[in-house]
């Protein structure tokens, strides 16, 4: 069970492993994990997820600290990271499992979630593409999948060093 002030997010970004490390890098989010949501079955491996149409997104487990940082805070910054009008795809990665995702376990946090990406339409003419739906099941990725860019410093990724540097500037209001 979380800590009163603690709260779970699960983000979908593209590739997972600049992801993870973006938001990882935010004052206020206290623990990141790389895994598969809201697929068609269960215990995916990368493989699987991959090559077997499984349905899985490549999503990250946002832990964070209510009195250091908001959900919406957290919001604004990933979508500084995605392309919100590209389906399936982010950077080089295409696929379904590079989808773009907002999945929640808390109903209380839909309609705020529902809010920031109305807002964020607001500043592009095209349709957004980012998935927003409860969380309906999340696996823990690989071992070797996890804090990827910290153990893998020149691994590819679809987040600029620029972008890192924001996330980890960055002061919660």
């Amino acid at each position: 069970m979380l800590e009163k002030n603690k709260k779970t997010i699960y983000l979908a970004g593209g590739c997972f492993w600049g992801t993870e490390k973006f938001l990882s890098l935010i004052n206020g989010v206290v623990d990141t994990e790389v895994g598969y949501a809201n697929g068609k079955t269960k215990n995916p491996t990368y493989e699987d997820v991959c090559r077997r149409n499984t349905g899985h997104a490549e999503a990250v487990k946002v832990t964070y600290d209510t009195e250091k940082v908001s959900l919406k805070e957290i919001l604004w910054l990933f979508f500084e990271t995605i392309d919100p009008t590209s389906k399936n795809r982010q950077g080089n990665d295409v696929g379904a499992q590079y989808r773009t995702g907002i999945y929640y376990q808390d109903e209380d946090y839909r309609q705020v979630i529902l809010d920031q990406v109305k807002e964020l339409s607001h500043l592009y003419s095209k349709l957004l593409e980012i998935e927003v739906m409860p969380l309906i099941n999340y696996y823990r990725a690989e071992e070797y999948h996890q804090k990827y860019l910290d153990k893998n410093p020149n691994g590819y990724c679809h987040i600029t060093a620029d972008m890192f540097n924001k996330a980890k500037n960055f002061i919660p209001s």
